[in-house]
């Protein structure tokens, strides 16, 4: 599945933007199920061991290379955990790779980092669990941001869920793998992967401008869907990859033509998910 959403997002080339640097990309990046197999080898090694999946959270966080004041960050991180009632396992050093990064993106590149956060047995569900996350996200942030402008405070929260973790960054598609090498491990596995890469529009491209966010892949008429689904019961801005067809949906009405007669853009042929999907070849 992993392996299939990167070859997706590499075939979505119209969606990424590039400058006058040609590897200085607008964002792409992967939303995933968390790979708990992976994670439990990986903080094994670190010393400390994760229960059962559901039971736990990951933070996937960007922040400053500064050490001293990112050491600062981490213990805001903790008593707010702490706060919240729930309880701090531990944290991994996220390996990467800026070797294909263009010039003009690595003085922007920030340090990665994941906190893994234990849910406690006071917490009966993993909807329950989800919403003190959000809470605590929230309240993390107010505290560096009090201590720091956010413009300047170099921290950014990527996800913080029981479910999903993402990978992100500011580079082109073709460079998410190579520069993430968790992604090509082979016990790195997910049963659902959502993908995208995407010009920001009306912004200046920044790490944490880049696609997805923590539930979605898109903004404008996909997010009141996406919030929908969620409210509805559904999997948190989760698609599985499981059925490909082009032509014309009745859920899609945007042309760029006034004539009624004109295929849709989002079923053309030419459309990027529709050539992604077509090159990628998954089977239904």
């Amino acid at each position: 599945m992993v392996s299939d959403a990167i070859n997706i997002l590499c075939n979505l080339e119209h969606r990424g933007a590039v400058g006058a640097d040609p590897r200085a990309g607008d964002g792409a990046g992967i939303l995933l199920q968390i790979p708990h197999t992976f994670f439990a080898r990986k903080t094994k090694a670190l010393g400390f061991t994760l229960p059962e999946p559901g039971r736990y959270a990951v933070g996937a966080l960007f922040m400053p290379k500064e050490k001293a004041w990112r050491k600062v960050i981490q213990s805001i991180i903790s008593d707010q955990i702490k706060d919240e009632q729930l309880t701090l396992l531990g944290w991994r050093d996220v390996p990467t790779d800026n070797s294909s990064l263009g010039e003009t993106v690595k003085p922007t590149e920030p340090a990665h980092m994941q906190v893994f956060i234990g849910r406690g047995a006071h917490i009966k569900s993993d909807d329950e669990f989800e919403r003190r996350l959000y809470i605590l996200r929230k309240s993390i942030s107010q505290a560096i941001y009090q201590r720091r402008d956010r413009g300047l405070a170099g921290y950014y929260p990527v996800s913080l869920s029981c479910r999903t973790v993402v990978y992100k960054g500011m580079f082109l598609a073709d460079q998410l793998a190579k520069y993430y090498p968790d992604l090509s491990e082979p016990d790195f596995e997910s049963a659902l992967a959502l993908v995208h890469q995407r010009f920001s529009t009306n912004t200046f491209p920044a790490w944490s401008l880049a696609h997805p966010y923590r539930m979605i892949a898109h903004n404008g008429e996909n997010q009141h869907a996406a919030r929908q689904r969620q409210l509805d019961g559904g999997a948190p801005g989760l698609g599985a990859f499981r059925i490909v067809r082009q032509g014309p949906s009745a859920g899609c009405g945007r042309s760029p033509m006034k004539d009624k007669a004109t295929p849709p853009a989002s079923t053309t042929a030419s459309n990027s998910w529709c050539r992604a999907a077509t090159r990628c070849r998954m089977p239904s």
